[in-house]
């Protein structure tokens, strides 16, 4: 069985050295999706929110969230984030928002806390800006979609969603 990383062998928390570690070029993708009354769906697919265009400030939002990520996740390396990006996925038929983030680096460690952190504030933008108009929105499915580079080498997520 494999080895928690961040637990010492006396099952105290732990920074990992990743000092002996080769800098590699890194890049990790994640997805949220947020599900909203088809009224919320449609004031932000069509820029005619209150608070103005949901998904531009969500897409800031998660951008800032990727660089901010070792400051807000215990135990998280500081990296230099090289890229960031988040895109949208609207799909009319659920009233759902799919956001894929992106992430890169070139560093000791890889970007998968960024990524998911940057997907996971992006969602929670969207929830805020349209919590006037529908309360009960939901955000789902917060996971790793894919990620490269440094030793343990290439993961794709197995099913869809």
């Amino acid at each position: 069985m494999k080895k928690l990383t961040h637990v010492d062998d006396r099952g105290g928390a732990r920074m990992v050295d990743v000092s002996a570690k080769p800098v590699t070029a890194r890049e990790a993708v994640a997805e949220a999706a947020i599900r909203m009354t088809r009224e919320a769906f449609a004031a932000v697919t069509s820029l005619k929110a209150k608070k103005g265009d949901v998904l531009a400030a969500a897409r800031i939002a998660g951008i800032m969230a990727a660089k901010q990520t070792s400051g807000l996740i215990p135990l998280c390396h500081p990296i230099p984030i090289t890229k960031a990006e988040i895109a949208f996925e609207p799909d009319r038929k659920r009233n759902t928002i799919r956001i894929l983030a992106s992430a890169r680096t070139a560093a000791r460690t890889g970007v998968e806390m960024e990524a998911l952190t940057a997907a996971t504030v992006a969602a929670l933008t969207i929830y805020d800006m349209i919590k006037a108009v529908d309360r009960a929105a939901e955000i789902e499915t917060v996971r790793l979609v894919s990620k490269s580079g440094g030793k343990s080498g290439v993961y794709k997520v197995k099913r869809a969603r």
